[in-house]
């Protein structure tokens, strides 16, 4: 062999030798945090379309389906993905919706004083078999069921207590909404029975989560307020969250809640409400930035063996499965609904309703992922724009805007699609043409592609990928798009 080979080998031997050298710590790291070590060089997926299009879609549905303001926030594990906020929290003055505008949030209430007893739980306080006689000495609702089993903390937690829906009072009742004082609440007792014997059937109740408050009280020592404050909200800094609503800040901060659609397609303004004796059911004020914060929180303490609040375990114990209807469409955790989501996947949240305010807030468990939407008028589905949001975002694929030179601009705007529809967005979709018809329920469902051609003309993309009909764009003088021709006929853009 040569000189030269040899020396040749000989470097190339100790080349090899730095490489592993250098190489050994980051396979080491690779070895013990393997998500993590690779999850850093993955390339985030660009949702800028989708967020325009969630934008775009929750401004038409506000102004469709008559809303007077909604507000909402995508979370994605420790980090707010997208927010926004379209419409009025006081239609009078009037003051903008935001995503930092407080509204009740009603019965996301329960979620908080769920927490509260789990935490009381931990502390070895109470037990969830523990009966609400042993805890609250002055309970005296009748039991009618002599068969009936113990109503107990996990039974009052999972809805299937038996108890009554509502305290013995007309709080739901307007124009005044009468919420009882606590004392209110338990007087009437006595003039109560439960509905069914103890963990038989789901019922939906206010009055048990009103009891569980009481609960919180008598077994810590502090007022419900002082508990929540101090072991939820200071802790997780949700400085936008109370037990109550803010009147001092109320057309202001806080928004104005409206009623639900009258025949002449008005919603009238709802009087102010404190609930009260209720706040433990459906006391809550916050906004859409806030609830991330308990979201981010849930998905932090599900990913770690550090307690924060709670210990990991009981928090993923309270969003279990404890009680199943017998019809097998109403599925309870511990304070949680717990059901199953479009993909599958384990989905826990809570809704709320109360007057004037609609809100949700639903936890995708696998992906990290929450939406919390809140609306200030009653009749309304703040579900059904989180779907929405939600179907959007699942809807992108590569999360890359492909890279053409095609000018979507050019194109992208609001279309007449009068008599026959109301309205058409175009817009880019990951280096495609999409278009959108407005109002939709289900906007990731009505959304359809269109590949360019050559210069104005695009044809639609089947499902299967295949070409479908063509569509082409005309420009005015000015050289700018003002209609597009579909099948023989003009559909033309509302602001060229």
């Amino acid at each position: 062999m040569k000189t030269s080979s040899i020396l040749s080998l000989r470097i190339s031997h100790l080349q090899l030798r730095t490489l592993s050298l250098t190489l050994l710590p980051f396979l080491f790291l690779l070895f013990l945090f393997p998500n993590s070590v690779l999850s850093q060089n993955e390339e985030k997926k660009d949702y800028s379309e989708a967020f325009n299009l969630i934008e775009v879609w929750l401004d038409a549905q506000k102004d469709y389906d008559k809303l007077p303001g909604i507000s909402a926030a995508v979370i994605e594990d420790q980090e707010v993905l997208w927010s926004g906020a379209f419409g009025q929290a006081n239609k009078s003055q009037p003051v903008p919706m935001t995503a930092e505008t407080l509204c009740s949030i009603c019965s996301i209430s329960k979620l908080f004083t769920a927490v509260s007893i789990m935490t009381l739980y931990e502390e070895g306080k109470l037990r969830l078999d523990d009966r609400i006689e042993s805890l609250l000495p002055n309970y005296d609702l009748k039991q009618q069921f002599p068969e009936s089993g113990p109503i107990t903390v996990r039974s009052l937690l999972t809805h299937s207590s038996g108890l009554p829906r509502e305290a013995n009072a007309p709080y739901w009742t307007g124009p005044d909404f009468p919420f009882p004082t606590q004392e209110e609440v338990n007087s009437g007792l006595k003039d109560q029975e439960t509905l069914y014997p103890a963990s038989t059937y789901y019922q939906y109740s206010n009055l048990a989560l009103t009891l569980l408050g009481e609960i919180v009280e008598e077994v810590s020592g502090q007022t419900y307020d002082d508990y929540v404050q101090e072991h939820i909200l200071t802790p997780l800094q949700m400085g936008n969250t109370r037990t109550e609503l803010p009147e001092n800040l109320y057309g202001s901060s806080l928004a104005i809640g409206y009623s639900a659609l009258d025949r002449k397609g008005e919603r009238p303004k709802v009087n102010f409400f404190q609930a009260k004796g209720i706040k433990a059911a459906a006391g809550f004020s916050s906004n859409v930035l806030d609830l991330g914060k308990f979201a981010s929180w849930q998905f932090r303490l599900r990913d770690t063996t550090t307690a924060e609040i709670l210990k990991p375990a009981t928090l993923k114990l309270m969003q279990q499965v404890h009680f199943m209807d017998p019809n097998w469409r109403n599925s309870w955790g511990l304070g949680f609904v717990v059901y199953k989501g479009a993909s599958g996947s384990t989905w826990v949240g809570h809704g709320g309703s109360c007057p004037g305010y609609r809100s949700t807030l639903q936890l995708d468990l696998k992906n990290k992922r929450a939406y919390a939407v809140m609306i200030n008028a009653g009749g309304t589905s703040p579900n059904r724009y989180s779907s929405g949001i939600y179907g959007i975002l699942n809807k992108v694929k590569s999360g890359k805007k492909a890279d053409t030179d095609i000018k979507f601009d050019d194109y992208s705007g609001y279309y007449d699609a009068r008599p026959w529809g109301s309205e058409e967005y175009i817009g880019s979709w990951e280096g495609q043409l999409m278009m959108i018809n407005l109002p939709s329920r289900t906007p990731a469902d009505n959304i359809t592609l269109y590949k360019h051609i050559e210069g104005d003309t695009f044809r639609r993309l089947r499902d299967d990928g295949e070409l479908g009909e063509t569509v082409v764009f005309e420009r005015n003088s000015e050289g700018k798009v003002y209609r597009y021709t579909q099948h023989g006929n003009y559909v033309y853009k509302m602001k060229p």
